[in-house]
């Protein structure tokens, strides 16, 4: 009679190892975005804005953004000034004076509401800002 011991152990060692790959390490850390800064801090008219996003623990080197993007004036959204899901902000004709662009993006916590306050941040959202001027 044949012995499936060692062919039966090579399995089982394989199916551990796949869930592990699938599901993750249970020592791996899970990171919560901490901070974005948006880049440049400023601009006129129009401004090309990056978002990066720092982690605890952190990663090597910030990370690039997919951001949700925004703009308000005196903390209030406006539409005086447009920002395309890739960061590009610029004023609408008419609008006069200093805009606050913003970038926010899930923080990654599990215990958090789910709030998007209107200029940016708030509940599982950390966000970021920087200035627009317009003539």
């Amino acid at each position: 009679m044949r012995s499936f011991g060692p062919q039966l152990f090579l399995f089982f060692l394989i199916l551990a190892a796949i869930i592990t790959l699938a599901c993750g390490s249970p020592t791996s850390p899970t990171r919560i975005l901490q901070t974005v800064n948006i880049s440049p801090p400023s601009g006129e008219g129009q401004a090309q804005f990056t978002a990066l996003g720092f982690y605890e623990p952190p990663y090597a080197a910030p990370v690039v953004l997919t951001a949700t993007w925004g703009a308000c004036y005196q903390n209030e959204p406006t539409t005086e000034v447009t920002v395309s899901s890739a960061g590009l902000a610029q004023c609408s004709a008419g609008a006069s004076g200093t805009y606050t662009v913003f970038g926010s993006a899930p923080s990654g916590a599990h215990s958090c509401p789910a709030i998007l306050a209107s200029c940016g941040g708030g509940g599982c959202q950390v966000a970021g800002t920087a200035q627009l001027t317009c003539p």
